[in-house]
């Protein structure tokens, strides 16, 4: 059993296999397209809003704490890898969430707030916001400060400062978006 669940990548096809099977065999209680549509959805915003959690409630107020001689495995290898994860799961929450909204009729009355759609509209331009938060100001500033590109001291610490206001933001931003994407139910 450790041999087996020690393989993250055997345990991801194993459970994308077991989701198949659940997927085939049960109908959902919509078209199988908006079905796993959705559930991709909501895997992809889990690893987002996931690691956005991770970031602020475990690693940035638990940083000042650790010892120096430590930092370098956070900075070098946790986070690097974690940031993959954190934008690319962005990315592919915002396209399945537009998709969704397209197959569904909707994404044009969701981004304009027409009534009816202003709910998930609302969610969705709060999703935009952060994902450009992720891509355009988080990132490049996270480069920064953990040394993937080259800068001097005091551009890696005023770096790591707007990298942590902006995913700050999208914490706070994260609340009212997962109320609106949660409680809009439009087919």
């Amino acid at each position: 059993m450790a041999k087996f669940f020690g393989n993250l990548h055997l345990v991801l096809v194993v459970g994308l296999v077991l989701a198949l099977a659940i997927i085939f065999a049960i109908p959902a209680n919509t078209v199988p397209e908006q079905a796993i549509l959705r559930w991709l959805h909501l895997f992809f915003g889990i690893t987002w809003i996931g690691l956005l959690y991770y970031f602020n409630f475990v690693q940035i107020p638990t940083m000042p704490k650790v010892p120096a001689e430590l930092k370098p495995g956070v900075s070098k290898f946790i986070a690097p890898s974690a940031l993959f994860f954190f934008r690319w799961g962005a990315a592919l929450t915002v396209l399945t969430g537009a998709i969704i909204a397209w197959r569904s009729g909707y994404l044009v009355e969701a981004l304009t707030l027409t009534p009816g759609f202003v709910l998930i509209g609302i969610g969705m331009w709060l999703a935009l916001i952060m994902a450009f938060n992720v891509w355009f100001i988080i990132w490049p500033n996270q480069k920064k400060a953990l040394g993937i590109v080259p800068a001097e001291d005091a551009v890696k610490a005023k770096a790591a400062t707007t990298a942590m206001i902006f995913s700050r933001t999208n914490t706070l931003l994260s609340l009212p978006m997962l109320y609106c994407m949660v409680n809009f139910n439009g087919g």
